[in-house]
């Protein structure tokens, strides 16, 4: 098995992918907030490489607010029909410019419209504004592209640290946990 981390979470998701793992890009995100509380959602792997797993939401959410004031997140995978989770954790940077406005390209014209409609995260006192509001750019953007919102960006968790957890019978299960150092990924096992 490899000693890249990347490598293999890149094999692991394949793998979920093509045995047909519902939504296998499904991360659980923890973020820590201004109180020192942790918070937790899904969010959608959009992109991993060497430099880093890519989400994309609303900068100005309360993850975004989050991950601006303290650049460190955690992450968890999970494909219960493969007995496999990976855990990961690290800090965050914003992607840059021209890699959000690639992948907001790349959204359907709907997803693009409700995303510029929506204050993420902000109190809603009436759905039926955010419904009108969204009609009201339909309307706008009718005969031309939506742009993307100056508040709607992208996310870069580069991890310092990658668990690879698989299920073996009777609570004996394979841990291994990947440490980025100066030299490179070290490598040990857990115990379950």
């Amino acid at each position: 098995m490899t000693h890249d981390p990347i490598r293999r979470f890149r094999h692991w998701f394949a793998t979920a992918q093509r045995r047909g793992v519902p939504q296998p890009e499904a991360m659980a995100l923890a973020t820590v907030g201004e109180t020192g509380l942790p918070s937790v959602r899904f969010v959608l792997l959009k992109h991993v490489d060497e430099n880093g797993f890519v989400f994309f939401t609303d900068g100005r959410s309360r993850k975004g607010r989050e991950l601006r004031a303290a650049p460190h997140a955690a992450a968890t995978f999970y494909w219960t029909s493969l007995g496999r989770q990976v855990r990961l954790e690290g800090r965050v940077e914003r992607v840059e410019t021209d890699v959000a406005d690639a992948y907001w390209q790349t959204r359907p014209r709907a997803s693009q419209l409700s995303a510029s409609a929506s204050r993420q995260s902000a109190r809603l006192a009436d759905r039926d504004l955010l419904v009108q509001r969204r009609r009201q750019l339909a309307r706008q953007y009718r005969a031309s592209a939506v742009p993307r919102p100056p508040s709607w960006t992208g996310f870069r968790l580069i991890p310092d640290s990658l668990e690879f957890w698989t299920h073996r019978d009777n609570r004996l299960h394979h841990r291994e946990l990947f440490v980025r150092t100066e030299r490179g990924w070290r490598v040990g096992l857990l115990s379950p």
